[in-house]
Formats: C-alpha cells, structure tokens, sequence
C-alpha cells in the first residue's frame, strides 16, 4: 500500500516523565549509590512471587498511554525496550466470526530500567500475563496492555513477555487486523492495525523475527509470512509453523487461514515463489500467478537481489479497497484479476508496486510514519516504469499529470514528507495521492536532476545500506547528495516540504493546477 532492529535511543541520565499519570523511567544511579536489586535472584523466591505482581500494580500511579512519539501516531509503538522477537499461536475454531485463542511471547531487550513495560493490544479479552515465567499484574490504558512485572527490569536485560489472550476478527474493515474472507480469514495491520490482532511495539521502527503456530480445523490450510517450519496432525485440527527469516515489522505481518491452494514454482536464483489462492480459484488465478517470477527478474535488473527467502500473492476473497505488501507475501483483493474493468497492463504493475514494496518499504522499513513517502513513492515510481517498458504506458505523461495535480494533493494532504495526520478514526486516510504519484514526482524531478546514471546507483545503495534495518527521509537525502556529488538542500527543502509544488527540472512547460481544481 504499504538485522535487530536498533534500540531505541539510551536512557536518559535525568529522570524523564512519559506521561501524565505515567511512572518516570529510572535514572542511572550516581556513582556510589545503591543499584536496586537485580531481578533474577527475586524472581527464585516463591513467596514473593505469589503475591508480588498485585501488590506492585497497586503501589504504582495509573497508567497512561505511552509512545514513541511519532508525529502521525503519538501514541504508537512504546519506549524502553526493543522487540528481539515474537511467537504467535493462534487457534482457529473454523468461524471467521469468533475470536481466536491466542498466546503472544515477546522476547525484546530493556533500554532503560522499568517498572512497567507497556505493549500496544486492542479488541481482545488478556486472560494472564507472565514476565519471565512469572505471573506479572496487568490493566488496559487506551490501546495499551500495561504490564506490571514483581520485580522492575533493569535497562541491558533480556525479558520475555508472555500474554495469553482473544484475538476478535469482527468488528469494521476499515479498521484493519483481521480481514474476514469467503472462506476464512487473512490480515491487513498498516498502519497500525497489528495491535489489534496481537499485542506488540506496534510500529515499524521495531522489527524483530517472528515465528507463528497457527491451529485450525484439518481441512483448512494456513500460511504465514516466510517459510515452513513444521506441521503437526492431531486428527480434527492441524498446526502450521512459519517463521521470518528477516527482521519484520509489526504492520507487515501475516496469517492466511482458509480452503487454500498452495502453488509453488522457482524465481531468479532459485528463490521459492509460493502463492495462495482459494482451491476452487487454482485455474482462473495461474495467468496471472506465473507472471511473479518474471516480476521478481525486472525489479532485480533495476535494485539488485530479492531481500527475503521467498516471495509470493496471497488472494483474498475479500473487499479491502486496497492491495498490500505483507512481508513475502503480498495481500491482494480477488476481484483486482477477475473485474473485466481493470485492464491487464493495469493489474500487471500493480502486481510490481507490492512487489517493489518488498524492498523499500519491507525490507528498508521507516523510522516514522511520516518516512511514508520512501515506501509509497519509490513502489508507485517502480509500477509506472515497468508500465511504461512494458505496455507502452508512458511515464512522463503520467508524471505531467501529477505535476498538474500535485499543489492540489499537497494541499489537502500535506507535503510528501511532512504528511498531515489522518483522519479521526480514518487511519487508512494517511494513504493520499500525494504520497503515490506525489511522491514518485519527486523521485522524476531528482533523475532529471542529477542524471539516470546516479539515480539508478542510489536507488542500488539505498537498498543496500539499509537492508533488514530502518531509514529515514534525512538518510535518503543524505545518500542522494553522496552518491550525486552535489548539495541537494534545496531540491529536497522545496520537493519534499513546501506547501507548493517546485518547478521541474527539464520541464519549464509543465504546470499545476490551482489547488481548488485538482480533486482529492
């Protein structure tokens, strides 16, 4: 649509409050005083283990919702530790319209001393938590899980959190999570949707590895993102192990349960392509699914090798209003290959964006959600090139016509890079025009700024420096001024943030139209 990660920044050497009403993070200790007990030798006491966890929570202020402040999300993702990793087990019962049990392991690293330690979950029912195999007191905040371990956790400790919990696929598609299927269910987490089918640092910042079980009646097929790990038959129900061989982000996980067919067949290199479509869909799909490897061996020529260990289409029967990049296995509506409006040129890219997104955007995650634009951008500059080499679909026109739509885009959504906030109980509204065509404009007036030769090494570089990691605005600027050998301060100060659009370069002819005649 759209490594570990790095920790989160030091703790500070001042106590700092997070929050009205939130617990200030410890300071270091002055040299000479006391540390606090360090946690393993509390934690083998067993008298202080039964009833700690109620007698801590109770001592402590009332939660407030945290975050790490992102400007679009300020109540998104939590400070303090970083997610090493996660371990999903799911059980489905069969019904797309009852809550899946669930148990959430999070392994993650503390970077500063807590007392609380608060994950983002929603539109589940918590029936117990542990912090290192210990009972840990637990209460909600706005969408965080706020858990109260016995003993606080000290800043360079390894914990592992562990929350036994519902997982509720109903509620309003636009709110992203579960999306229920004809004959199953699938998920959709961006933006900020993983929270309400897991708890997790919901935020892209913190990628970690993932490993999913997931139980469901025998005569279902489940998949997940990345590779089998393991099937286990246990007669009327069946459990199907994946895990991520590449740090993931929250937003891009998935889990497909339903009468699936699963097709197989071998992309440049030998990389696995793995497709999933409903069994009864097996016939009508495969046009289209054999283009995937030819789609892989483009973008390859154009950024250099697949970042992950497989790739593949996950087809849902469902109406989602949006296609969407979940890591090694792209989400798409059913009805983008089989609606005779949507020509095959047309589908053809679109199956190139997600793909595109699988390095930039997957694989080179944003720091913040207002990084946006390096995801949608770059897979929209991708989709309008390979329809331009392939189908004749010419890029510079279609370049023209967001020039003249582009002051009106910016307008109502904010610059590429400095996005407007979205909507009030719209979180799907931050994906405006202004960061697709919006922002590949910015990407054409930069080639016809500093030539193909350095756009196409820069595109390369980027990739490469940041694989598995996290980048920002300011990392792609910078690297776009080395690569280029010029001062790009004011190229990107008028194309990535001004309210109107810059001239472009080689275009002196090219306008845009006023704001008030462009649509939204």
């Amino acid at each position: 649509m759209a490594h570990t990660s790095p920790p989160l920044p030091p703790a500070p050497t001042t106590a700092v409050t997070a929050g009205p009403g939130a617990p200030a993070t410890d300071a270091p200790p002055a040299t000479g005083t006391p540390r606090r007990p360090g946690r393993r030798p509390w934690l083998r006491t067993a008298g202080l283990v039964a009833a700690g966890a109620g007698l801590v929570a109770a001592a402590l202020p009332v939660p407030a919702p945290l975050g790490i402040g992102d400007p679009l999300f300020p109540h998104l993702g939590n400070p303090g530790y970083d997610v090493l990793a996660y371990d999903i087990d799911l059980t489905y019962s069969g019904v797309n319209t009852e809550p899946l049990a669930a148990v959430t392991r999070v392994d993650a690293l503390a970077t500063a001393d807590l007392d609380r330690l608060h994950l983002d979950f929603t539109h589940g029912t918590v029936s117990g938590v542990t912090v290192d195999g210990v009972p840990a007191g637990y209460e909600t905040s706005g969408e965080d899980l706020v858990v109260t371990p016995v003993v606080p956790i000290d800043a360079g400790e390894a914990v592992t959190v562990t929350v036994r919990h519902t997982s509720d696929p109903t509620g309003p598609a636009a709110n992203g999570g579960w999306v229920r299927t004809s004959d199953g269910l699938a998920m959709a987490n961006q933006a900020d949707a993983a929270h309400r089918v897991f708890p997790s640092n919901d935020h892209p910042s913190d990628k970690a590895a993932f490993t999913f079980r997931i139980t469901a009646p025998s005569e279902l097929t489940a998949v997940a993102n990345g590779l089998p790990a393991g099937r286990a038959d246990h007669g009327a129900t069946t459990t199907w192990t994946y895990r991520v061989r590449h740090p993931m982000a929250t937003e891009l996980a998935q889990v497909s349960i339903g009468s699936s067919a699963v097709l197989h067949r071998t992309g440049p290199r030998g990389l696995p392509v793995r497709d999933v479509v409903r069994a009864q869909d097996r016939e009508a799909m495969e046009p289209w699914l054999r283009r995937t490897p030819g789609h892989l061996e483009w973008m390859e020529g154009k950024v250099g090798p697949y970042p992950f260990e497989t790739y593949g289409v996950l087809i849902a029967d469902a109406t989602t209003g949006f296609e969407l990049e979940t890591q090694t296995l792209s989400l798409f509506e059913r009805r983008l290959f089989t609606d005779p409006r949507f020509p095959e040129w047309y589908v053809d890219a679109v199956m190139v964006h997600e793909l595109a997104h699988q390095w930039f955007g997957d694989s080179v995650s944003p720091r913040n959600w207002s990084d946006l634009w390096l995801n949608e951008g770059h897979a929209s500059w991708y989709e309008g090139l390979y329809a331009d080499e392939t189908a004749g679909k010419s890029l510079e026109q279609r370049m023209k016509a967001a020039y003249a739509a582009s002051d009106g885009w910016r307008a109502n959504g904010g610059p590429p890079a400095a996005p407007r906030p979205p909507a009030p109980g719209q979180k799907i509204s931050l994906f405006r025009p202004v960061v697709y065509d919006g922002s590949a404009l910015v990407l054409y007036a930069l080639r016809e700024t500093i030539g193909t030769e350095a756009f196409d090494r820069l595109q390369r570089r980027w990739v490469a420096a940041h694989r598995d990691g996290t980048a920002s605005t300011a990392d792609f600027t910078a690297l776009a001024a080395e690569v280029s050998g010029r001062d790009l301060d004011a190229f990107f100060a008028g194309w990535l943030y001004g309210e109107k659009t810059p001239p472009m370069p080689g275009h002196p002819d090219w306008r845009s139209l006023p704001a008030k005649d462009t649509a939204r």
